[in-house]
């Protein structure tokens, strides 16, 4: 902890901007905030507020609000957006850019590391397109409760500070299908140590910029990855190398999270993954419910599905390549950096393996475990079986193989979608894993209060389902937010069950199966 004394004013934050003075104004543009009409604070994160030394006088104020809608520069702050490029659905798209997010800077939080606030929906940038810069209430919101929601859920992200309305009205065609409205705006705080993307790096190599690449790693070695920085041993060569080794190491672990809570990004373009292996850019995203490993939420994504739930370890590994590819020509050698990749895959698929054996109850992973796991998947397939409730609940199946099936089925029936499915041949394959499932679970040697904990620290009560952040959206339009706060509240503590909240906690309402925002998503959502 640092000795800095609490934050009663925003004038108070102590910004540095470590990284516009390192990297040349090629990679990144100053640029203001756009006032809006009437802010007015929705939401703050007590524990994001708490990282920043943030008083509950200071979140409380009317200049909290004027400051994070964009209508006021807290002393010190030198806003800037970013430049990057990226390949968008396995295509080079060229120049990107922060279009509607600016950095306000870098500020020191309590443990004495930095973080970047960056809002979100504060107006145009030199990189918007011809766009407004603007966000809306529904996107805001969704992006404010998930990221603080996937925290929470032990997921590597990056994190939301506030949610602030703007008293503004934004026209958008939310489906792509010639039929804007005006909606609700809003402004969005996040909050990370860095908003490096892959991008970053592939846009100065793809303009054969190799002294500006060289100056882009460089700081991003410095700022973000100071012990290879420090490291007196490492040649540059090596010092690039063994960063994106760690990167490859990084968004292994973050895929494996995904992978466990059922996280379905919808838009990993390589401008959409970052160099920390943190979740960024929460858009058209959804949380996998029925298991179907070719469900993808974005509806721009509905055809080819590239980036659907049981895609997203691979495509991770091909942005990799896409940024191996930038790197290459700061190095004399490419062999490391291949190597680094093809640790991916090893460090992903040992994970991945860990991860399931654990949530399973079984412990250590033992030889056929990954049978198993494919047997499971298959059997999960068969009918609409709830995905996140089926593991949480399998916890509270008899591990004895000889129980009839009765009681083998009869905790996992909050589950079913379609309970007149659960009969012939798809309950007796179920049966059968289930026994098998027993069997493995006994020579685990974990005893059932051991076997139990581990499996609920693994499997989520609550996830943040598109149905529940969509009530929250209706309600919050109509200007009330106590749903958002209730959600939020039972979202802080995923794995806990919580009496009173049975409703956060169940199978999607069949009214949401084919409502927009639910199970439809476009890239403005």
């Amino acid at each position: 902890m640092t000795d800095r004394l609490e934050v009663r004013s925003l004038d108070e934050l102590n910004f540095v901007q470590r990284f516009t003075a390192r990297v040349p104004a090629t990679a990144w543009s100053r640029v203001e905030p756009t006032p809006v009409s009437a802010p007015r604070t929705l939401a703050v994160s007590p524990e994001v507020a708490a990282l920043l030394g943030l008083s509950a006088q200071a979140t409380s104020s009317d200049d909290f609000a004027q400051v994070f809608a964009g209508n006021r520069l807290p002393r010190g702050a030198s806003p800037f957006a970013m430049c990057y490029g990226g390949h968008q659905f396995g295509s080079w798209a060229g120049q990107l850019g922060d279009g509607r997010a600016l950095a306000l800077g870098e500020v020191r939080d309590v443990h004495g590391g930095f973080q970047t606030l960056q809002l979100k929906g504060a107006g145009r940038t030199p990189y918007s397109r011809g766009a407004d810069g603007r966000a809306v209430l529904r996107s805001s919101l969704r992006e404010f409760l998930c990221s603080e929601a996937m925290h929470h859920l032990g997921v590597p992200t990056t994190r939301a500070l506030s949610l602030v309305a703007t008293g503004d009205q934004v026209m958008r065609d939310m489906l792509y299908d010639g039929h804007p409205a005006p909606e609700p705006g809003a402004v969005v705080c996040r909050v990370a140590p860095s908003f490096v993307r892959f991008g970053t790096f592939q846009l100065p190599a793809a303009r054969g910029d190799v002294d500006l690449l060289r100056q882009v790693t460089n700081a991003v070695i410095e700022l973000d990855f100071p012990h290879l920085a420090a490291d007196p041993t490492l040649s540059d060569d090596e010092r690039v190398a063994a960063m994106f080794h760690e990167v490859c190491q990084r968004t292994a672990t973050l895929m494996v999270h995904w992978m466990r809570v059922g996280f379905v990004h919808g838009v990993m373009n390589t401008d959409n993954l970052s160099i920390l292996g943190l979740t960024i850019d929460y858009g058209p995203y959804g949380w996998l419910e029925d298991f179907d490993p070719t469900w993808t939420p974005n509806t721009t994504d509905a055809s080819g599905r590239r980036y659907r739930y049981g895609a997203q370890p691979q495509v991770a590994h091909w942005n990799l390549l896409q940024l191996a590819n930038a790197l290459v020509a700061l190095t004399s050698d490419p062999d490391p950096l291949q190597q680094a990749l093809d640790a991916y895959a090893t460090a992903y698929g040992q994970q991945f393996e860990h991860m399931m054996a654990t949530r399973l109850g079984w412990g250590p992973v033992q030889p056929g475990d990954d049978g198993a796991f494919s047997d499971l998947f298959s059997v999960l397939q068969r009918t609409e079986i709830d995905a996140p409730l089926f593991f949480r609940f399998l916890a509270d199946v008899p591990t004895d193989p000889t129980a009839p099936p009765e009681a083998l089925l009869r905790p996992l029936e909050p589950a079913w979608y379609r309970p007149d499915d659960m009969v012939g041949d798809t309950a007796t394959a179920l049966v059968t894993w289930l026994r098998s499932w027993g069997a493995r679970t006994q020579r685990s040697g974990l005893d059932t209060g051991a076997r139990r904990h581990a499996m609920h620290r693994m499997n989520p009560r609550y996830v943040l389902r598109n149905a529940l952040a969509q009530e929250a959206i209706d309600a919050a339009t109509n200007g009330d937010t106590a749903l958002l706060h209730d959600l939020w509240d039972v979202l802080r503590r995923p794995y806990d069950d919580q009496p009173g909240a049975e409703r956060f906690g169940g199978r999607r309402p069949e009214w949401a199966r084919d409502r927009v925002g639910c199970s439809m998503l476009s890239c403005s959502s």
